[in-house]
Formats: C-alpha cells, sequence, structure tokens
C-alpha cells in the first residue's frame, strides 16, 4: 500500500536533510576547489613569511641610530627576490624594497616619505620604533601548524592560504552528480518550435542552473514520454547518479507515471506530497544510497521546492556545514489570507524604508507565471498556523539567488 503520510514543511525538510550525508573527498586542482569544501585538513609546510621582510619600500636601519639628526651612510641596496650583500654596521642603512629580505642587524625600516636622501647618506625624521615595518619570520603561520581544517568552505582567502603552503592540488567533498528527467508528451526540446498544445522543456534548463548554482553535476536527460518505457529507459538513466530529480508526473493524472516506475525500479518514497503552497505535488525517496527528488511541474513551483528542500540536500552532500537560507524579519506590505496547516511560499520584493525591511507582493503569485518569481528579491515562508497575514505584520523571509 503506497503511504498516506504529509509531512509539515520543516519537518520534511529534516527528514531530507538527516537522509543525506556528505560525498567522499576527490584531489582537484588548486582553482577548482573555489567554492568547495575542504575533505581533509591542511598543515602549513613551513613558516609564513618563510623569512623576515621588509614591509615597506624605504631604509633598513638600527632604531638607536635614527632620531638625532645623524646621517647614515647607505652602503647597500635590496629589492624584492634579492639579499643583502653585506650585513648592517652601526650608524649605517640599507635601501631596501618591500618584500625583500631584512639584512642582519636591522632591528626596523623607515619608509621613503618619513627620510631625506641626499648625498649617498639618509637622515630619518623623528624616532624610530623598533621592529616597525618587519614582517617577521612565522609571525603569520608556524611551519606544522593546522592552517584549515575538514569542512572549511574555500573561498579566494583560502586559496591564498592554500597557494602561500604550496598546495597544488586540495582535498574537498566530491560534488554530486543531478540526473533531471522531465516528463510528458507536451514538451518539446530546447531549439524546437512548440506546436498547438506544446511547451518548451524549460524545467530541464532552469534545474540544471539551480544545481549548477549550488555547486553540483547538473546531468540532463531530456525528456520522458507518457509511456511507461520511456519512463523505465529513463528513470533507470537517471538512478546511476548519486541524485535523480523529476519534473512534473507527481500528480494523479491518468498520465502520471513517475511513482510506478520508480517504485518498479525499486525506490522507496519516504513521503508523497508536502503541506506547502506552491509545492504541495512533491515527493522524496530513496535507493541503494540515491536520493530521488520528485518535483511538480509548474515552473514556480519546480523552482520553488528546488529552492526549499533539494538545495539544501546538495549543499550538505558537498559537505556545507550551513545549508539552509537563513530567515530575517520584515514588514509585510499588504494583506494575505491562506489556508491554515499549510506552510504558504510568497514572492516578495524587499525594500528598506523607516529603517525597516518591508516585503512587497513580486505580482500574481500563481504557479504557472514565471516573471513574477523573476522579479522577486526572496521569499517570505508563511507559518502553517497562520490563516490572516495583516499590512504591517512582521514576517519572516529568506533571500532568492
Amino acid at each position: 500500500m503506497k503511504s498516506q503520510f504529509v509531512p509539515g514543511f520543516d519537518e520534511a525538510r529534516r527528514m531530507i536533510l538527516e537522509a543525506v550525508a556528505p560525498l567522499e573527498g576527490e584531489r582537484v586542482e588548486l582553482l577548482e576547489s573555489l567554492g568547495r569544501v575542504l575533505a581533509e585538513d591542511v598543515v602549513s609546510p613551513w613558516n609564513l613569511p618563510s623569512f623576515s621582510n621588509s614591509a615597506m619600500d624605504g631604509y633598513a636601519v638600527r632604531a638607536e641610530d635614527c632620531g638625532n639628526g645623524r646621517a647614515l651612510p647607505i652602503i647597500d641596496y635590496v629589492a624584492a627576490g634579492g639579499r643583502a650583500a653585506k650585513a648592517l654596521a652601526p650608524e649605517t642603512a640599507i635601501k631596501i624594497m618591500t618584500g625583500a629580505p631584512v639584512p642582519d642587524g636591522c632591528d626596523s625600516v623607515v619608509p621613503f616619505e618619513r627620510a631625506e636622501e641626499r648625498d649617498g647618506a639618509v637622515r630619518v625624521a623623528g624616532d624610530v620604533v623598533r621592529g616597525q615595518h618587519i614582517r617577521r619570520e612565522g609571525e603569520d603561520v608556524r611551519g606544522g601548524e593546522t592552517v584549515l581544517r575538514t569542512g572549511r568552505l574555500v573561498r579566494p582567502f583560502e586559496i591564498n592560504m592554500l597557494a602561500c603552503c604550496g598546495q597544488e592540488h586540495v582535498a574537498v567533498v566530491r560534488r554530486p552528480t543531478v540526473a533531471i528527467v522531465s516528463t510528458g508528451d507536451e514538451l518539446v526540446a530546447l531549439g524546437e518550435i512548440p506546436g498547438p498544445g506544446q511547451i518548451v522543456n524549460s524545467n530541464g534548463s532552469s534545474l540544471a542552473a539551480a544545481i549548477r548554482g549550488v555547486g553540483a553535476r547538473a546531468v540532463p536527460l531530456g525528456i520522458a514520454r507518457d509511456n511507461l518505457a520511456s519512463h523505465r529507459e529513463k528513470l533507470a538513466e537517471g538512478l546511476k547518479a548519486d541524485v535523480l530529480i523529476t519534473s512534473a508526473g507527481v500528480s494523479v493524472g491518468d498520465y502520471d507515471l513517475v511513482r510506478e516506475v520508480l517504485e518498479e525500479l525499486g525506490v522507496e518514497f519516504v513521503f508523497w506530497r508536502v503541506k506547502v503552497k506552491p509545492g504541495k505535488a512533491m515527493a522524496f525517496g530513496r535507493r541503494q544510497g540515491k536520493v530521488v527528488f520528485a518535483l511538480p511541474g509548474n515552473p514556480v513551483s519546480s523552482m520553488l521546492t528546488f529552492e526549499e528542500f533539494v538545495a539544501p540536500a546538495l549543499l550538505k552532500m558537498m559537505g556545507h556545514r550551513e545549508c539552509v537560507k537563513p530567515l530575517f524579519p520584515a514588514e509585510l506590505q499588504g494583506e494575505v489570507r491562506k489556508k491554515a496547516g499549510v506552510t504558504q511560499l510568497l514572492r516578495v520584493r524587499l525594500e528598506h524604508a523607516n529603517g525597516k525591511c518591508q516585503a512587497w507582493s513580486a505580482g500574481k503569485q500563481e504557479t504557472g507565471l514565471v516573471k513574477t518569481l523573476m522579479e522577486a528579491d526572496a521569499i517570505a515562508v508563511l507559518a502553517a498556523e497562520s490563516e490572516v497575514i495583516e499590512r504591517g505584520e512582521e514576517v519572516l523571509v529568506h533571500l532568492l539567488g
């Protein structure tokens, strides 16, 4: 007998996230790790900086020799990548460029703008603080120190540290492959001109874009036609991926074959339907470590169920610790009436006025109106227990995109 269990919004997402886990690690080239999650700790093989060097263009000096108007003979010049030919003798100076190793005997660097050079000597204006403008060896990182830990998201800043540590290849959590199967005889592939009663398979493209947007690998498999053979072929191929997403074919129509074929292929559904609008006709199942999301066919419902349920699961599979977008309060501008017991996802535009964030309806909320979704800044998540949300009442929203 098919399960009749219909979870609420939060319960459905909790069940999905409990059913998935981070994938195994893989090694990728340094720049390919951007936006990925580290799968192992990174230990610095050396000190950073690896040698004491000047933080400014200026003069390497001893602090005690400065501040009395004395002219210090310039005995050498050292550029970045070079090294002083001699140690700094008392009451002398060495001209030095940013990043150059400080010479032996030097305890301070005086910037050019704080000194006057004339006739091969330099005079320093004012007192000099011992150690100023010198980046000491190991002051940032010590050799053997763990600089990045497993689970860290790699941003450009982490790329810098990884490069400093000589990490040409980096261990990151593998990205899931996500197969997409659209269903229906009314669909035509992108590039074809739809005839009477036909529509372009736009969900296939938008879901692929959304999958790439969160960092996973999209595998579009095209259209399953409204017969068992076509569904069996496409869905069996889709189950070879880590995740299978179907679009449409999850209602109660005569040609909604998705559930029948997936169960035939061994998929066990955790739930079928969710108490959410739009997106009620969504299902979640599992088979041998693979997960399946059966999404509604209406474009808005498809995209919003991806946003609220699929994207968090993919992020967790990629090792992210923060998988659900944070909610923040906004003042609703306009009354909304909804069905009690169902969480409603309202497409809204955000404005800031009088020190508050205001949420305005982005337009008509029908699930076939892509333009309204495109013009929305955020989604207002209206609590299931509410029936009437009045103008000026606070609601919780999260950003789109």
